[in-house]
């Protein structure tokens, strides 16, 4: 049975009293004199906390009943928590590339991962550009993991992820966390049954669905020369050459529990660098965003997180043995790494090391918050959770992203603004990342700034919202589907290509929240859901005509 938590402006809509009109006129009136008042108080600072494909229904507001998350409920007790929330790309640099711009995959020019270290983007500013802009003092910890032009506002030194730190003379993220580590820690090199995770120099005991485990490493190592050397006589880039088979590099593979304490894992050194630059920022305007790295792989994780949820306790997704009969993802489920996540065990391990992890996530969030509470600076910053897409997890037997299933695309969102954002708001109209920037500059008083997506403050007030009643999707492979587009009960899947062999995919959310029937495809039952789909299709081009997309012709000319 699902309990509805009323905001007052909830409960004057649903009861109908002659009364409402008058209540709801004489609210806005003191929520209009509130805000008048906060304003003369001074600026609304910003505290933007954001995790790396965390799924939305990790939290205990989304009625996880394994996993505790109680400082992140709090921000949904305290604020609004959306109920369906997407992600405008499921995978890393497009989606944080939309987050800080409000532009869409194609407009901003970043539409894979690749993108961050080939272009700079599009010449458009981010929210934090603009806020700087109004004397706001503009820090960035954590995970970056987009175009490096776009972190120049910050008045810190922004560390790249990866090797591909242009325009700053300072280490990655993962050397710097190394050299913080080893001021605590010293290395050691693996013991019998450890392997060594590169991204901390530190082992870790694997678990039996770790790719390494009980792989002969040597003969892998010796097959990733000649691979390496085959891609050297061949003109290619000899970094991205891999021998047949699972790649066992990828930090995608690794499972199990690390060698490092809990106090100096990963989370806890961006969590540390944040609390540090609250007490520095306390007295201006403030825009700070914190990125954490998990619950991303590679999913090793100290005690005692590790085992924090037993395995032995999860139930496995209930899409795990789905056949992928009539599925846009038929392809990408019979490729030979996704085999593994077809084992209900490995799975349950899988998921107690992804639940441990954003456990973690969420102790330091609870720091961070008591951290705001005690300078005094609660009730004039602006909180906002939230990731940049999900992981499969299991389901339909698959793990990572990449994909438009509800466990990549769908995301938390949480917001709070203590007097003005109502607590306990419920937010059930499908909003994305794109929204996200108008969003901040709408609740810190800005100008409005040239986006493709819209303030959510009228759809968090509960007022009639005149927006789409639906968000899109986009992805930028053109290997399989390219968008998706959701209402409140309806996801339509498709590709830009009339070409694509791809098969289209309608899903009844309501009554198929787990995307099990692809109501059109191949469905011998297809005629009866073609009305559906053609009105979600009608939303697609609705949206794709707004924005100017590039991929407009090619979806109007594919048929149903």
């Amino acid at each position: 049975m699902k309990i509805t938590r009323w905001t007052r402006r909830g409960f004057l809509r649903a009861t109908g009293m002659a009364s409402t009109i008058a209540a709801l006129s004489l609210h806005r009136a003191e929520a209009a004199v509130e805000a008048k008042a906060k304003s003369s108080e001074g600026p609304i600072n910003l505290l933007f906390i954001m995790t790396d494909q965390q799924r939305f229904d990790t939290l205990g507001r989304a009625g996880n009943t394994v996993l505790k998350t109680p400082h992140l409920d709090s921000l949904a007790r305290d604020g609004a928590y959306f109920e369906n929330a997407y992600t405008n790309c499921p995978i890393c640099v497009p989606a944080r590339a939309v987050i800080l711009t409000g532009r869409t995959i194609e407009s901003v020019r970043v539409r894979g991962n690749n993108d961050c270290e080939t272009n700079d983007g599009a010449d458009v500013e981010t929210f934090d550009n603009i806020l700087a802009r109004h004397d706001y003092h503009t820090e960035y910890y954590g995970k970056w993991h987009s175009p490096f032009k776009f972190a120049a506002t910050y008045k810190n030194a922004v560390r790249q992820t990866g090797k591909h730190a242009r325009g700053a003379d300072v280490p990655g993220q993962a050397a710097a966390y190394k050299a913080y580590l080893d001021r605590y820690t010293k290395p050691r090199q693996p013991r019998k049954g450890e392997l060594l995770d590169k991204g901390t120099g530190r082992p870790y005991v694997p678990d039996e669905l770790d790719w390494r485990y009980g792989a002969d490493l040597g003969k892998y190592e010796k097959r990733l020369r000649a691979a390496r050397e085959a891609a050297r006589r061949a003109g290619k880039d000899p970094k991205k050459a891999r021998p047949k088979g699972l790649n066992l590099a990828s930090q995608a593979g690794s499972y199990g529990c690390l060698d490092v304490p809990a106090a100096h894992s990963r989370t806890a050194f961006v969590a540390g660098e944040v609390i540090a630059a609250l007490e520095r920022v306390k007295d201006k305007p403030f825009s700070l965003t914190c990125s954490f790295g998990p619950p991303h792989p590679p999913m090793i994780l100290p005690k005692p997180y590790y085992g924090m949820f037993p395995a032995g306790e999860i139930t496995p997704p209930s899409s795990i043995d789905d056949p992928m009969v009539n599925s846009p993802y038929a392809a990408r489920a019979a490729q030979a790494e996704m085999k593994r996540y077809r084992n209900k065990a490995h799975v349950r391990q899988m998921m107690s090391n992804y639940y441990g992890m954003v456990a973690e996530v969420d102790h330091w969030v609870g720091q961070i918050l008591a951290k705001l509470k005690e300078l005094g600076l609660a009730e004039r910053t602006l909180v906002i959770f939230t990731s940049d897409h999900g992981e499969m997890l299991g389901d339909h037997g698959l793990h990572s992203k990449m994909v438009f299933y509800e466990g990549a695309a769908h995301i938390p969102l949480l917001m709070r603004l203590p007097g003005v954002i109502d607590a306990g708001s419920a937010v059930a109209a499908p909003v994305s990342h794109v929204d996200l920037f108008a969003t901040i500059l709408d609740y810190l008083q800005m100008p409005a700034q040239p986006t493709e997506g819209r303030s959510l403050r009228k759809v968090i007030d509960g007022d009639e919202d005149r927006g789409p009643d639906y968000c899109v999707s986009e992805w930028g492979s053109r290997r399989g589907p390219t968008l998706m587009v959701r209402t409140k009960d309806w996801k339509y899947i498709t590709s830009h290509s009339p070409k694509s062999t791809v098969v289209d995919a309608l899903y009844d959310l309501r009554n198929d929240p787990h995307e099990m029937t692809n109501l059109i495809g191949d469905n011998p039952r297809k005629a009866d859901h073609v009305r559906q789909a053609r009105k979600m299709k009608a939303r697609l081009v609705e949206w794709l005509t707004r924005i100017r997309s590039p991929r407009l012709a090619g979806v109007k000319a594919r048929h149903i």
